[in-house]
């Protein structure tokens, strides 16, 4: 289900922060808020993005404008199960 119009986008405070003073694009911006949306002003800026244990790095670019940030750092490990014949185990 989509946000009301009516309230418009989700944007942490302290996005508006960065707003205020001017960020240059090379300077990294951390985000916490991963539910926060990518706005039109963010093209060509660079952010760290927290997955819940380290920062990913993401250069936003115009496909991105509308998505959130939470889409593009996985927040979850891909579980890999060994075969049998790597974990040393020989047949009989």
């Amino acid at each position: 289900m989509s946000r009301s119009l009516r309230k418009g986008p989700f944007l942490h405070f302290c996005f508006f922060r960065y707003k205020k003073r001017a960020v240059g694009p090379r300077e990294v911006i951390k985000v916490y808020s991963r539910g926060s949306l990518i706005v039109p002003e963010f093209i060509g800026q660079t952010f760290d993005i927290h997955n819940g244990k380290v920062f990913l790095k993401l250069s936003v670019t115009e496909n991105m404008v509308g998505h959130k940030f939470g889409e593009f750092s996985r927040s979850r490990k891909q579980t890999i199960h060994k075969s049998k014949s790597l974990l040393g185990l020989r047949k009989k």
